[in-house]
Parts: C-alpha cells; structure tokens; sequence
C-alpha cells in the first residue's frame, strides 16, 4: 500500500518550501481551502487524510496502531519522507497539533516550524492546569457518541464552531463528522480526548506558532497560555476569531497571523 493513497496525499502549489496541512478530528483535507490559496505561489502545498477519515484507504485503519496519536504521527512522518520534503512547516489543527509534536519530538531533522492551530495537549482539567472538562464530561461525551452517533454530532458541531450567527459553519463541521465512520470517529474520539500530550510539548525543538481563539469551547486562551509558558521556541497568537475552526470562520485573519510569523 502507497503511503500517498493510504492518507490521500495531494500536492500543488510552486514553492521550494513545504506547508504540509493536517486536518483536526472529524474532518478531512478539504477544511483547508480557504488558506491554501493564499500560501500556493511561495510554497509548496501537501494535504492528507488521516487514515479512517476523508478519501484515506479505511482498509488500512488498525485500532492497535490508531490507539495512541503516535500512530497519526507515525503517518506524518512516512508521508513528509515519501514526498522527499526539505523540513517542510507542519499546519496542523486542534488534536493534529499535539500528533505535530509527537513527530517532531520523534523526527526533529524532518521538520523546521509548526504552526499549531487551537491546539490542546490536555482536555481534563488537572490540578492548576485548565483542560477545560472534567472526566464525567468526557465520558458522558463518549457514551453520547456510542449511544446516537448522528444525534451526538448534531448537538456537539455548534458548540465546537461557535458563531451562532453563522449556523452554515456548524452545518459544514456537521456534514463532516457524518460522513466520518462511526466506528472510527468513536474510537478516534477516545484517543483525543483523553490524551495527555503535557510532557510532550517540553521536549519539542523547532519553533512553534500557538494560535487560539477568543472564546474557543475545546482549546481555551488560558490553554494557549500555558502551551506558550511550556512550549520551547513558542509565539503564542490570539484571534479576535472565535469559536475552535478560525480556518472556517475566519480564514483571512488566520492567514495573516501566519504570514507574519512564517515571514519573521
């Protein structure tokens, strides 16, 4: 099996340069094209599925290896090394940002920057730290998804997107987790969010850009902060965006904060 076609890799764009795209949990590639655009004459633009979600091969979808997010990372690395890619910048949203560290933490020589769009290492609050959810909230958030699936993400997509203003975001977020396999999207879930990626994010090397909304459901501005105090090499961002998916709701001012930075 490619490892192009198992993760549905695609490529555009003129640059030397790589920004390699990594979709967040329930989505797929196609969330990312707003921004793309406005990157394809200076860089070189590669997107992928993870492996269970999008047009990735579900075929090659092992929930032994997929039970941690080493296995996503795993991914990221054989692709960036397939392609031949000159230590590409790695885009990467929400869970994807901390399955970002656990590659460069694994592969530092593959990778020059991350730019971690409302990233989480932790989704439970723990002593001072602020994930945000206590476990019950989690577990009955799972046990929601076991029990209706579809219900689950009908009721959960508003509340990650935010903008109430703009119920077609939360409809677009929607359609994306139900074409998702249920099965899949379940376990995956499990993984996200009950992951501890805390420790990781010390370790990690190349410089990073911590972008988080104001008033963002899953990733809050103090998450952000303490990713900020944690992280090496760290600039942290904060949007006027809000909501969990600034890609979506408010690409142009994503875009800017990563022109700036990626130009610096």
């Amino acid at each position: 099996m490619s490892v192009l076609r198992r993760n549905h890799v695609n490529v555009s764009g003129q640059g030397r340069r790589a920004l390699v795209f990594v979709h967040g949990f329930g989505c797929d590639q196609n969330v990312w094209r707003h921004l793309t655009p406005a990157f394809e004459q200076d860089y070189r633009i590669v997107l992928m599925d993870h492996v269970g979600a999008g047009r990735s091969d579900l075929s090659q979808y092992d929930p032994v290896k997929y039970a941690s997010l080493q296995g996503y990372a795993d991914d990221l690395i054989e692709v960036v090394r397939e392609l031949g890619l000159e230590r590409p910048v790695v885009v990467a949203h929400s869970v994807s940002a901390m399955i970002a560290v656990l590659a460069a933490n694994k592969a530092p020589e593959l990778f020059s920057r991350l730019v971690m769009v409302g990233p989480s290492p932790h989704y439970l609050n723990d002593g001072d730290y602020p994930g945000g959810f206590e476990r019950k909230d989690i577990e009955d958030l799972l046990a929601a998804m076991d029990s209706n699936f579809l219900g689950w993400s009908s009721m959960i997509t508003p509340v990650i997107m935010g903008n109430p203003d703009r119920p077609e975001l939360a409809a677009e977020l929607n359609d994306n987790f139900c074409r998702n396999d249920p099965a899949i999207a379940r376990h995956f879930a499990r993984v996200t969010f009950l992951s501890d990626s805390r420790d990781d994010v010390t370790r990690l090397s190349v410089p990073s850009l911590i972008v988080q909304c104001s008033g963002d459901a899953l990733a809050s501005v103090a998450v952000g902060e303490y990713l900020r105090d944690k992280t090496p090499h760290s600039t942290l961002a904060v949007l006027k965006a809000t909501g969990h998916c600034p890609h979506l709701s408010d690409p142009p001012e994503l875009i800017a904060a990563m022109q700036d930075w990626l130009g610096a």
